[in-house]
């Protein structure tokens, strides 16, 4: 929902492509890349970067974002 929020503050005309953007690199960046340090304590032989595997965090707020940019741009236009 932030990152739809914002970028439909930022361009109105690109809020879609830019709200999965942002989701996706913003949960990558949060959620995987500020915890590689913390990855050898786990004791797991591998590591998913991403959360859940295939449908994973994501995914889902990529899929989300859009969702809810192209949504409020319809709503917008009436």
């Amino acid at each position: 929902m932030a990152a739809a929020i914002v970028a439909m503050l930022l361009s109105r005309e690109h809020a879609a492509p830019l709200a999965y953007i942002g989701g996706s690199l913003g949960t990558l960046i949060g959620a995987d890349l500020f915890n590689l340090g913390k990855i050898g304590g786990l004791g797991a032989p591998v590591a998913s970067i991403g959360s859940a595997g295939t449908f994973d965090s994501i995914f889902l707020i990529g899929i989300v974002s859009v969702l809810v940019a192209s949504l409020s741009q319809i709503w917008s236009r009436r």
